[in-house]
């Protein structure tokens, strides 16, 4: 076969297609993006220098271009114009305690979180963040009444201005898409993750077992959102759609509640994103064995982060057997253990490994998920991992 260009042999690749080799495309690469000041388009060239195979990333707003989601990538988040916001610092049982009231007419939502030293937002709360989670004392979104206002004020579609923002943009990204020859990707669909940004990680797992009927109206209302959201990426015409669910695995989810509840949501996304085109691709990294079922129902084309070191539940023989026949796999070797702090030996090993097991049909290899630090080692483990690949590809 014909030496590929980066894009076709990806898209050959998700399709479960023969190729001309197994591509290497990292999930995320904090170190290097940080390296070219966050410019993706420098981003996907330097990639492609390293003889990496890339994707171009669409919207590309940084987290510091996105203060209310910035762990949501995407289009902007809006609220209704009749929604203010109050922050303000309390002192509570001799602790710092941040808290912020969003007033709407129809009543208040209200956060708060205790401040720490590595609280990264100032005196100011996001809409939903990662950070949020482990420091909440009181969730934004606790009863069914929350909900009201939630769907009315804040999770609203986009605007024609944030719409005619994002066609400007494709019209970029599509121009050097094809003139690179680069996969391009759009995204992010969210479903549990943002159910638990807005209630909290213990109160809403609580919830699925003692108020199942209201998760199930939340992941309703946020479905609805997404889809609106998705639609407008979609129409551009991507070659990849990206949900993220990175807390919709089994530590956080029962398979029964997944089953009924969320994966339909994934279906009826998978087959929008089908509709206009373009595959469908679902980040989880970790407890994916017991969904595996689930996973072949929902028409998801391929499942992005494979980690068998730092994940739970993610044999990758067992994963392989049971859904590679249908679904591409993505990953198979931990950037933050293997890459970041293995020997150069750990790092061949475990590039064979993922090789041998995932491949050859039907895998992209990478780090999962991000190699983040900017140091020589680091650099120098990155030129083995890629080295092996290229040997043993």
């Amino acid at each position: 076969m014909n030496l590929l260009n980066s894009r076709d042999r990806m898209i050959k690749t998700i399709n479960l297609e023969d190729s001309d080799k197994i591509p290497c495309c990292f999930m995320s690469f904090s170190a290097l993006r940080k390296r070219v000041n966050e410019d993706r388009f420098n981003l996907s060239e330097e990639e492609l220098k390293m003889g990496l195979d890339t994707i171009l990333f669409i919207p590309k707003a940084s987290r510091g271009e996105r203060p209310e989601h910035p762990d949501l990538r995407g289009l902007p988040i809006h609220f209704h114009s009749d929604v203010k916001t109050e922050n303000r610092v309390l002192q509570k049982n001799g602790e710092s305690v941040l808290e912020k009231i969003y007033s709407t007419p129809d009543g208040s939502l209200t956060t708060a979180v205790k401040l720490s030293d590595d609280w990264p937002h100032g005196n100011h709360i996001p809409f939903i963040d990662d950070y949020q989670i482990p420091r909440t004392i009181k969730p934004l979104v606790t009863c069914i009444e929350d909900l009201k206002i939630l769907e009315k004020y804040f999770l609203l579609p986009p605007n024609q201005q944030e719409i005619k923002s994002f066609k400007e943009e494709y019209k970029k990204a599509r121009t050097f898409a094809d003139k690179q020859n680069v996969l391009l990707a759009g995204g992010w669909g969210v479903g549990l993750d943002m159910g638990f940004w807005l209630c909290g990680m213990q109160d809403l797992m609580m919830m699925m077992i003692e108020q199942p009927e209201l998760v199930k109206e939340l992941l309703k209302i946020i479905h609805n959102w997404n889809m609106k959201r998705m639609e407008v990426v979609l129409s551009e015409g991507v070659d990849l759609y990206i949900r993220r669910a990175w807390y919709e695995g089994c530590e956080f989810v029962m398979p029964d509640f997944y089953e009924e509840a969320i994966m339909p949501y994934i279906k009826t996304e998978a087959e929008l994103a089908h509709k206009y085109g373009a595959k469908f691709g679902y980040i989880c990294t970790s407890g994916q064995i017991p969904l595996l079922d689930s996973y072949l129902k929902s028409g998801i084309d391929v499942l992005i982060g494979i980690d068998p070191v730092q994940g739970l539940n993610t044999d990758m023989e067992i994963i392989k057997n049971k859904i590679g026949h249908k679904i591409c796999l993505w990953g198979g070797v931990s950037a933050a253990i293997t890459v970041e702090r293995g020997s150069e030996m750990d790092i061949r090993d475990a590039v064979q490994k993922a090789i041998k097991i995932l491949g050859p049909k039907g895998f992209i290899l990478s780090p999962v998920d991000n190699i983040t630090i900017d140091e020589p080692q680091i650099w120098e483990n990155v030129k083995i991992f890629i080295d092996e690949w290229q040997q043993f590809s």
